[in-house]
């Protein structure tokens, strides 16, 4: 594995995503803000600063997501698509190199934009003079990247073996079943019925706990969970991207153009 070649084909990525106009998030993002602080004091007294705090961060994880499973599912259908993918995956270049270079070109897209996106949700806390916990809410910007390095590990393993549509459409599943595993596993319990306590078992296990990289509320409110469990929820979150690039490399390669 050549680290120039998987530079190579993140830096182009990286810059085939930004072509694609995807910083207008970041205007929309603005947009929103705006609205929000305009809205929300003549009709939420006393709260629309705890509501602005919420709704920056929410919309912070909820439009990356989008970009990660939108832009993800499409990174090797593309090539495919366009035949592109027979002139970069031949010899030297392998296919472990060109997956994990697609994965790091996308995240080094949502690293742009979480961080333009934070930096411009603290200017206008600031300008509008609202309290907010930095460190709480800088980690919870971590683990939110953690969450959508993992999403885009998501959408790339099924983009590889189905198509765009499909693919976002599993994609946006599993990130809504992995924020609610934990309650399906609950509602298992709950119904003490051994049949759909198995099946709640096996989702938990299968699906991503995307919850526990989850720490908007626990920022917003600061009131983080202490070292061990970030540390525990940091490795948790790299073995499984490692695992589904792992799923994502041996399908490609065993795909026929």
């Amino acid at each position: 594995m050549n680290i120039n070649r998987i530079f190579a084909i993140a830096s182009n990525g990286f810059r085939e995503v930004i072509r694609d106009r995807i910083l207008y998030v970041i205007g929309f993002f603005v947009l929103l803000l705006i609205l929000a602080s305009r809205i929300l004091p003549p009709i939420a007294v006393s709260t629309d600063e705890k509501i602005f705090l919420d709704l920056g961060i929410g919309a912070i994880s909820f439009l990356g997501a989008i970009v990660a499973i939108f832009v993800g599912t499409g990174l090797i259908n593309k090539e495919i698509e366009k035949k592109t993918v027979l002139i970069l995956v031949p010899k030297p270049l392998t296919t472990t190199e060109f997956i994990i270079g697609k994965h790091l070109g996308l995240s080094g897209v949502l690293v742009v934009l979480i961080t333009t996106m934070t930096m411009i949700y603290f200017a206008l806390m600031s300008l509008l003079q609202i309290n907010y916990p930095l460190q709480s809410l800088l980690i919870a910007m971590a683990y939110i990247f953690l969450e959508l390095a993992l999403l885009t590990a998501i959408a790339m393993t099924f983009g590889v073996f189905t198509s765009s549509i499909l693919a976002t459409l599993l994609s946006f599943g599993v990130y809504i079943m992995g924020h609610l595993s934990r309650d399906l596993l609950q509602l298992g319990k709950i119904t003490e019925n051994p049949s759909i306590e198995k099946i709640t078992k096996i989702l938990f296990l299968i699906l991503p706990d995307l919850a526990r990289l989850n720490l908007k509320n626990e920022a917003v409110y600061n009131i983080l969970p202490n070292t061990g469990e970030l540390i525990s929820s940091l490795i948790y979150a790299i073995l499984y991207i490692i695992l589904l690039l792992s799923i994502t490399i041996f399908i490609f390669s065993r795909r026929q153009f």
